[in-house]
């Protein structure tokens, strides 16, 4: 959401270390969930069975997926202004370091942060942006998801 002045492809390396706040909120629902259950194949009673995750869950109630969360990360990069606004295209290069640290229950919304941590010039217009990135749910002490994610820009 706050991007340094003039942030662009041509500055991108001298924002390392930028903390660039907080993403727009994200609502997980239950129709959300399902979805990602019946897209990936992963239909595990405590992220689809409603009355079967309230009555018998740990959390009270049913959860998003892990990977339903991470793969939010990549939605909430553009609202947070990580991305330079000039940039022709930004392609998912990959994550690591990921932990799923607390359950996102349905019902919840989410933010996420980015911290821009590393960018290496790859040529021809490329470079490789290196973020530290969090979603949390709004209201918990606790980020649901902490990874490191890699995005090539191409100016």
């Amino acid at each position: 959401m706050t991007a340094p002045a003039n942030y662009s492809t041509q500055t991108l390396a001298d924002a390392v270390g930028h903390d660039f706040g907080l993403s727009d909120p994200i609502e997980i629902t239950q129709e959300m969930i399902n979805s990602f259950a019946d897209v990936t194949g992963d239909h595990q009673w405590i992220h689809v069975d409603v009355e079967k995750a309230t009555k018998f869950g740990p959390f009270g109630g049913p959860i998003a997926h892990g990977f339903l969360t991470l793969s939010l990360l990549a939605a909430a990069t553009e609202s947070s202004g990580v991305v330079p606004s000039n940039a022709k295209a930004v392609l998912n290069y990959g994550s690591g370091k990921v932990r799923f640290l607390a359950p996102v229950p349905a019902g919840s919304s989410v933010q996420s942060r980015f911290k821009l941590v590393g960018v290496e010039d790859k040529g021809d217009g490329k470079q490789l942006m290196k973020m530290e990135a969090t979603l949390q749910a709004v209201g918990s002490d606790t980020p649901a998801v902490v990874a490191e994610l890699l995005a090539m820009v191409i100016g």
